[in-house]
Protein backbone atom coordinates (compact mmCIF):
# COMPACT_ATOMS: atom_id res chain seq x y z
CA UNK A 1 0.00 0.00 0.00
CA UNK A 2 1.41 3.38 -0.55
CA UNK A 3 2.30 5.60 1.49
CA UNK A 4 -0.94 8.14 2.35
CA UNK A 5 -0.51 11.49 0.83
CA UNK A 6 0.28 14.35 3.17
CA UNK A 7 -2.72 16.52 4.29
CA UNK A 8 -1.46 19.35 2.90
CA UNK A 9 -1.09 18.35 -0.27
CA UNK A 10 -4.78 16.98 0.13
CA UNK A 11 -6.45 20.05 0.94
CA UNK A 12 -4.29 22.04 -1.65
CA UNK A 13 -5.63 19.80 -4.25
CA UNK A 14 -9.21 19.77 -2.63
CA UNK A 15 -9.29 23.28 -3.38
CA UNK A 16 -7.67 23.52 -6.72
CA UNK A 17 -10.12 21.10 -7.77
CA UNK A 18 -13.63 23.39 -6.42
CA UNK A 19 -12.37 26.38 -7.44
CA UNK A 20 -11.66 25.12 -10.78
CA UNK A 21 -13.42 26.61 -14.27
CA UNK A 22 -16.11 24.90 -15.35
CA UNK A 23 -14.89 23.62 -18.33
CA UNK A 24 -12.25 21.68 -16.44
CA UNK A 25 -12.63 18.63 -15.73
CA UNK A 26 -11.64 16.58 -12.35
CA UNK A 27 -10.12 14.04 -14.32
CA UNK A 28 -7.26 16.48 -15.97
CA UNK A 29 -6.81 18.10 -11.99
CA UNK A 30 -5.88 14.60 -11.01
CA UNK A 31 -3.57 14.10 -13.34
CA UNK A 32 -1.88 17.24 -13.12
CA UNK A 33 -1.00 16.42 -9.91
CA UNK A 34 -0.41 12.49 -10.30
CA UNK A 35 -3.17 10.94 -8.36
CA UNK A 36 -6.48 9.19 -9.90
CA UNK A 37 -9.52 10.52 -10.53
CA UNK A 38 -11.68 8.47 -7.93
CA UNK A 39 -9.00 9.05 -5.41
CA UNK A 40 -9.65 13.36 -5.93
CA UNK A 41 -13.38 12.51 -5.62
CA UNK A 42 -12.79 10.46 -2.33
CA UNK A 43 -10.67 13.50 -1.17
CA UNK A 44 -13.62 15.96 -2.13
CA UNK A 45 -16.13 13.84 -0.54
CA UNK A 46 -14.25 13.73 2.88
CA UNK A 47 -13.58 17.91 2.94
CA UNK A 48 -17.36 17.93 2.33
CA UNK A 49 -17.76 15.69 5.57
CA UNK A 50 -15.09 17.86 7.23
CA UNK A 51 -16.43 21.29 5.98
CA UNK A 52 -20.22 20.22 7.32
CA UNK A 53 -21.32 20.88 3.81
CA UNK A 54 -22.26 16.24 3.73
CA UNK A 55 -23.48 14.04 6.57
CA UNK A 56 -20.60 11.48 7.68
CA UNK A 57 -17.37 10.77 10.11
CA UNK A 58 -15.02 13.82 10.33
CA UNK A 59 -11.25 12.71 10.72
CA UNK A 60 -11.23 13.71 14.64
CA UNK A 61 -14.14 12.08 15.05
CA UNK A 62 -12.23 9.09 13.72
CA UNK A 63 -9.16 9.30 15.73
CA UNK A 64 -11.22 9.50 18.63
CA UNK A 65 -13.39 6.66 18.06
CA UNK A 66 -10.06 4.78 17.82
CA UNK A 67 -8.80 5.95 20.85
CA UNK A 68 -12.08 4.79 22.59
CA UNK A 69 -11.93 1.44 20.96
CA UNK A 70 -8.65 0.97 22.11
CA UNK A 71 -8.92 1.99 25.31
CA UNK A 72 -12.08 0.22 25.78
CA UNK A 73 -10.38 -3.02 24.44
CA UNK A 74 -7.47 -2.51 27.01
CA UNK A 75 -10.23 -2.35 30.23
CA UNK A 76 -11.41 -5.51 29.12
CA UNK A 77 -8.30 -7.15 29.48
CA UNK A 78 -7.97 -5.31 33.06
CA UNK A 79 -11.08 -6.65 33.89
CA UNK A 80 -10.75 -10.29 32.84
CA UNK A 81 -6.93 -10.48 34.50
CA UNK A 82 -8.88 -9.21 37.89
CA UNK A 83 -12.16 -11.93 37.37
CA UNK A 84 -9.00 -14.32 37.06
CA UNK A 85 -6.99 -12.76 39.50
CA UNK A 86 -9.74 -13.12 41.78
CA UNK A 87 -11.04 -16.57 41.14
CA UNK A 88 -7.64 -17.95 41.71
CA UNK A 89 -7.71 -16.28 45.34
CA UNK A 90 -10.83 -17.63 46.41
CA UNK A 91 -9.72 -21.09 45.49
CA UNK A 92 -6.80 -20.49 47.04
CA UNK A 93 -8.28 -19.34 50.62
CA UNK A 94 -10.66 -22.67 50.55
CA UNK A 95 -10.12 -25.17 53.23
CA UNK A 96 -8.24 -28.13 51.66
CA UNK A 97 -10.27 -31.45 51.05
CA UNK A 98 -9.65 -33.76 54.18
CA UNK A 99 -8.19 -31.46 55.78
CA UNK A 100 -9.11 -31.20 59.34
CA UNK A 101 -9.72 -28.48 62.12
CA UNK A 102 -9.56 -29.03 65.55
Amino acid sequence: MPAPYPQEFRDDVVRVARNREPSQKLSQIAKDFGISESCLTNWMRQADVEDGARPGTTREESSELRDLRRRNRLLEQENEVLRRAAAYLSQANLPGKGSTRS
